[in-house]
């Protein structure tokens, strides 16, 4: 596996590749993480991955600095599933000079949900993938279902600018008891970590209950939040919304049997965990 952090490397490298695929990552690298390169090498040839810890996306008081850096280790993971190249670059390479161009998403897909109660987070997040997939070139890129809000804006971004670049969406992996793998799992404590698959526990009760014809859908996230709160949780929201755009259901959407997905976020002590699951 070649590590590069130059961008003009990177593009020699990669120079008359055709059916790249690429998963970009923050590192700090999981079985979850390892499924998304397996993914990519059954649509495309080389796989190619990035390790970048985006500034861009944070807030002011989030977790940017502590935020897990396990660059060997994740090396070394890397190498074993056979990624052709990762790309590295530190922010010098990335952002020469101010990245004052921004790709900003439309209000009722980027400031809902996670947008709501992360501002500015999807703008960075778009600005950074955009220009990664400038300096990769990907015929197809893999990105998880977890982060479900995040996986459509980006679909949305790639065809809205005719990107000649497929997204690939990638089924969430679990733990044995249903917590979704993510890298600020390791901020639990271990009493924390044992009660973090309530909220994945909850999505399913919510899923059940409009499987079995209850449709009152704000009584059910409300029904919901709270049972996380009497578990000590601090719930931003749990929300169910139409697969399709994210908007809230309309009662024609729900007579009709429209996909839906409820999607949460919860913070359990200081760790803040998201989850979804498609209905």
């Amino acid at each position: 596996m070649k590590i590069i952090s130059s961008i003009e490397e990177l593009r020699d490298q990669l120079s008359g590749q055709l059916r790249t695929a690429f998963v970009p990552t923050m590192g700090n690298l999981h079985e979850g993480h390892l499924s998304l390169m397996r993914l990519a090498r059954k649509h495309g040839d080389p796989v190619v991955a990035s390790i970048f810890v985006n500034r861009l996306q944070f807030g002011p008081n989030e977790d940017f600095e502590k935020y897990p850096r396990t660059f060997q280790s994740d090396v070394d993971k890397l190498e074993k599933e056979g990624v052709y190249v990762l790309f590295a670059p530190t922010e010098k390479d990335l952002y020469p000079e101010p990245q004052e161009f921004r790709v900003r998403p439309p209000d009722d897909l980027g400031n809902t949900l996670e947008g709501e109660f992360r501002p500015g987070f999807f703008s960075g997040v778009t600005t950074v993938v955009l220009k990664l997939f400038s300096c990769v070139g990907p015929r197809v890129a893999v990105f998880g279902k977890k982060d479900y809000q995040q996986l459509m804006i980006v679909r949305n971004m790639s065809r809205q600018f005719a990107l000649p670049t497929e997204i690939i969406a990638a089924e969430t992996y679990r733990a044995e008891d249903g917590l979704a793998l993510s890298s600020r799992n390791m901020y639990l404590s271990e009493s924390e970590r044992q009660e973090a698959p309530a909220l994945y526990q909850n999505l399913n009760m919510v899923a059940g209950e409009m499987r079995a014809g209850h449709l009152d859908i704000f009584e059910l996230e409300r029904q919901a939040m709270d049972r996380l709160a009497k578990r000590g949780w601090q719930p931003d929201y749990i929300s169910v919304r139409k697969q399709s755009d994210l908007q809230v259901p309309s009662a024609g959407d729900l007579a009709q049997g429209a996909p839906l997905v409820v999607l949460a976020a919860a913070r359990l002590g200081t760790t803040r965990l998201i989850d979804n699951l498609e209905i």
